[in-house]
């Protein structure tokens, strides 16, 4: 036994420059976001919202699932083997798009049976301009019913179920609770975005949250600022500058930075993380940040496609 050790040390001595000494393996974060898309609504060269969150190293929770994040999925070498919780902000193409895809990814990625809890916004009517929205029940069942456009898929690779709920409208400062997993908390409250039904998330585990305020305008600020307080992470979506530096309609819809900073400021979030960022945006990085750090002082950064962050 002592030879043995001689030569190992002796073999150290000799190959010391080609040794290299690992570190010892970190435990997974209790809770960690992976953005799978950044962009949106337009087509600027990042894929639309979409993120997947780790919960003690495992991706369980998909939030959103815009066009491109299925591409950003495998360039991440992120496995959806674990996945089975899905958050759906509203039903915008820029933020759903990507469900059959991302869904058909899960089915592939094991062989047992598949089984998704799947939360969204109601409906709502067409009423005058207002366009009309399915709630998240009745889209899920166009898409994937017994006559739906990829009916194929329930029983293509693996079995598949979905649970769909449609969020029922909360009041402006009465976050819900959707999901109670042992540590992990789900919590909604309805949100505002134009006349498309929306809704707000926050996601806490092991002492960290994670907030996704969606589209959001001046009318669902209120909602967002009492389920986000206190956050260590708010994910905001910046598409608009401050006026007037976009058209005035997307104001009726989008929050624009000094507000977000002034959000972010009242509810006391640790970390701002901007996202579904339109090219006007990635343009001014600089003055939208100005802007922002007017009224907030904590970490802000931009998201990027591929991004993983640590509450």
């Amino acid at each position: 036994m002592r030879a043995i050790t001689k030569f190992i040390l002796a073999s150290l001595l000799l190959f010391g420059s080609c040794v290299t000494l690992l570190p010892a393996t970190e435990p997974a974060p209790s809770l960690e976001l992976l953005v799978l898309g950044s962009g949106g609504p337009g087509a600027g060269g990042r894929a639309a919202s979409s993120y997947l969150v780790f919960i003690d190293g495992t991706a369980r929770i998909l939030v959103d699932a815009g066009p491109g994040s299925f591409a950003r999925l495998g360039e991440a070498k992120a496995s959806l083997s674990s996945t089975d919780l899905v958050l759906l902000t509203h039903l915008h193409i820029d933020h759903v798009g990507e469900v059959p895809g991302l869904f058909k990814a899960r089915v592939l990625a094991t062989s047992g049976p598949v089984v998704f809890k799947v939360w969204g916004p109601g409906g709502a009517p067409r009423s005058g301009q207002d366009a009309y929205f399915p709630g998240t029940r009745e889209f899920l069942h166009l898409l994937f019913g017994p006559k739906g456009a990829f009916a194929y898929l329930q029983d293509f690779s693996a079995p598949m179920t979905i649970h769909a709920h449609d969020v029922a409208p909360t009041g402006p400062s009465t976050p819900r609770e959707i999901l109670r997993e042992g540590d992990l908390k789900v919590t909604a409250i309805t949100g505002h975005h134009g006349d498309a039904p929306s809704v707000i998330y926050r996601i806490d585990h092991a002492g960290k949250s994670i907030t996704f305020s969606g589209d959001i305008d001046a009318q669902g600020l209120p909602a967002l600022h009492a389920i986000a307080t206190g956050t260590d992470l708010l994910v905001f979506n910046c598409v608009v500058l401050d006026p007037p530096g976009s058209p005035t309609v997307l104001y009726t819809l989008h929050t624009p930075p000094h507000a977000i900073g002034l959000l972010a400021k009242e509810a006391g979030a640790h970390t701002l993380l901007l996202s579904h960022i339109s090219p006007a945006v990635d343009e001014t990085t600089g003055a939208v940040l100005a802007s922002i750090r007017q009224n907030y002082a904590g970490s802000t950064a931009f998201a990027k496609d591929g991004m993983r962050v640590r509450p």
